[in-house]
């Protein structure tokens, strides 16, 4: 008996435990905590997402390179749609009768399911359009317009670099669950690598409703509404001015400007042509099919993605390579007879002065000296076999930022392409190759592929005499202390001091008197000490691409840049005229009236016919 009674006292307790735990509950929920009490109300609530504006990006000057427009959607309410003049309808909206029925048909379709929601029935609307539908909406029962923020170009550049807004598919909204069905997301470029600092907040109001799913009044006179909140602004490292400048040269050609701040790291313009057009980002589904189906790729961003052979300007490396590793002095001379010719190989040259030193190698664009550097550095003494020599070489190379990512704030950046012993112990057999089997990587040819930005950057390296900061294209989020650019120096594995003789040899290209060999000398600018290295990249079966890599001004350098224009031909004939006009835009806002001819001579360039079919 007293047993059982311990466990009545008990059962009991538990009772009167729970309903405490209940009870508090309860208080918390209704009394306490505001969330629970609407969402307890839910169902004679309605609530209406009120969409941020994507922060602006502007240029390193403030100009706005993207802003926002109100745009308006029409939509429907099925359950309150009644007969209505569709001719005045579609005169409104330039719809054909049979466009119109099949849209009222969609509708009619899914009338059920819909009911009393509304939903889009037609998107981004004309102001003319809006305004028109304004004065008669009385005469269209069910239909009403939503306004939202949409992306605006001042002017038609950067396209590639910005990147573009689309709805996010059902992939990206199971991976983010803070993002609901008709949410807009960036896709590529700028858009995409900031998206959690440009998208903002939601906001929305809450309204009465009743059975029937129609607004009724504002929810206790908007006490829970939530504000949205604009996304941050963003200041870019670009400038416009000098963005529109090189995609002005680069018209009707295909390849990459990409130009940098030695200093910084700082990217002033990243340049593809022939790139997405700015116009098609706003509204981006509406061009996709028309994109995707141009042979010229225009979505592929070769600045960054592309893995072309470097070509001569590669020459500058090895060059510096083999000073640190003591087989090579500025006094080391070399013959040149139209070439390098060792038993049956030969690797052509042409005409010039011989023998030369180091500093006229640079200024010539010597082939046979630079097979001659690259065989000491492989075939040097200091290493047991051919793979040790060649690991050396290339974590030199790799220090100056080739075969690997810069890791640059866009997405998709390649690391380009840098052999290794493994693929030639496998085309070979191990230690069964020489230097003789990789020659053309003394000039930038064979297994070696590089980015146009990884070019821009080694350019850099040269103007700063040894080192590099991370490139990046965000300097600045407003608002937003926190934030900090990823913005590292680097070394390269070359002593400042072997940098003087190459720096030479690159400015001697570019101001040798005439007749003196100077690869570069259509580059020269009057007043401004630039220093370039010529390009000429094999690739067959097509024309040669042409290259060239500069900076400017030769002491405390303002700006470094790589042009690389596909199926140019010489370095000096495509790309080293655009660099320079670059430059000079840059350091002197003008171009000067005795240079109008090149300026005029490049607009009139048209190489777009070697990439057609």
């Amino acid at each position: 008996m007293e047993q059982r009674t311990r466990q009545k006292h008990v059962i009991l307790a538990c009772f009167v435990l729970c309903g405490l735990i209940l009870t508090g509950r309860l208080f918390f929920l209704q009394i306490i905590n505001d969330e629970y009490k609407i969402t307890a109300s839910n169902n004679v609530l309605r609530y209406e997402i009120i969409y941020p504006a994507r922060g602006l990006i502007l240029d390193r000057n403030g100009s706005i390179i993207v802003g926002n427009q109100t745009a308006y959607d029409i939509m429907i309410t099925p359950k309150e749609l009644a007969s209505f003049d569709t001719s005045d309808f579609c005169n409104i909206f330039n719809l054909s009768r049979d466009k119109m029925e099949s849209l009222l048909s969609d509708v009619d379709k899914r009338r059920n399911s819909i009911g009393y929601q509304s939903v889009i029935f037609l998107r981004q609307v004309s102001n003319e359009q809006y305004t028109q539908f304004l004065e008669k909406s009385y005469k269209f029962p069910g239909f009403s317009v939503q306004s939202k923020s949409i992306r605006n170009y001042p002017t038609p550049l950067c396209g590639n670099l910005l990147g573009y807004i689309i709805e996010a598919d059902p992939d990206f909204l199971e991976k983010n669950p803070g993002y609901k069905p008709g949410d807009y997301i960036g896709k590529t470029g700028i858009e995409e690598m900031y998206e959690p600092f440009l998208k903002g907040e939601k906001g929305y109001s809450i309204y009465l409703r009743d059975v029937h799913n129609r607004i009724k009044s504002s929810y206790e006179n908007g006490e829970y509404d939530k504000t949205a909140i604009p996304g941050k602004d963003l200041i870019s490292t670009i400038d416009a001015e000098l963005q529109a400048f090189g995609e002005q040269l680069m018209q009707n050609k295909v390849g990459c400007v990409v130009a940098l701040e030695p200093s910084t790291g700082e990217v002033l313009t990243l340049i593809t042509s022939t790139g997405l057009a700015a116009e098609y980002l706003s509204n981006f589904s509406s061009y996709y099919t028309q994109v995707i189906a141009d042979p010229l790729k225009p979505m592929f961003n070769r600045a960054i993605m592309s893995a072309y052979p470097p070509g001569s300007v590669f020459k500058l490396v090895n060059g510096l390579i083999g000073q640190q590793e003591g087989v090579l002095t500025p006094e080391t001379r070399y013959n040149c007879q139209m070439g390098y010719h060792v038993g049956n190989l030969t690797v052509g040259c042409h005409a010039h002065p011989s023998p030369i030193n180091l500093q006229q190698s640079v200024m010539m664009s010597c082939n046979a000296y630079y097979c001659n550097v690259f065989r000491s550095i492989l075939d040097n003494p200091a290493y047991a076999n051919i793979g040790e020599a060649f690991n050396s070489w290339r974590r030199y190379v790799e220090s100056f930022g080739f075969g690997t990512r810069l890791g640059i704030d866009l997405p998709g950046e390649l690391a380009g392409t840098l052999p290794t012993t493994g693929l030639y112990d496998r085309v070979h057999g191990k230690n069964r190759w020489k230097s003789l089997t990789v020659i053309s990587l003394s000039i930038g040819q064979g297994e070696i592929g590089a980015t146009p930005l990884q070019l821009a950057n080694m350019a850099a390296i040269m103007a700063n005499r040894g080192h590099f900061y991370t490139p990046h294209v965000i300097k600045e989020i407003i608002d937003d202390s926190t934030f900090i650019p990823k913005v590292e120096r680097h070394e390269v594995m070359v002593d400042p001091g072997y940098f003087p003789v190459m720096v030479e040899g690159m400015y001697q290209a570019v101001n040798a008197p005439p007749g003196s060999g100077g690869t570069a000398t259509i580059a020269r600018i009057p007043g401004i000490e630039l220093c370039g290295k010529t390009g000429t990249a094999q690739n067959p079966p097509r024309r040669d691409n042409s290259v060239f890599v500069c900076f400017a001004p030769r002491e405390n350098p303002k700006i470094a840049v790589a042009v690389y224009v596909e199926q140019g031909g010489f370095g000096a004939t495509q790309a080293a005229p655009i660099a320079s006009l670059m430059v000079e835009k840059y350091l002197t806002d003008s171009i000067s009236t005795s240079r109008n001819w090149l300026f005029e001579r490049v607009l009139e360039q048209d190489l777009l016919h070697h990439h057609m079919p």
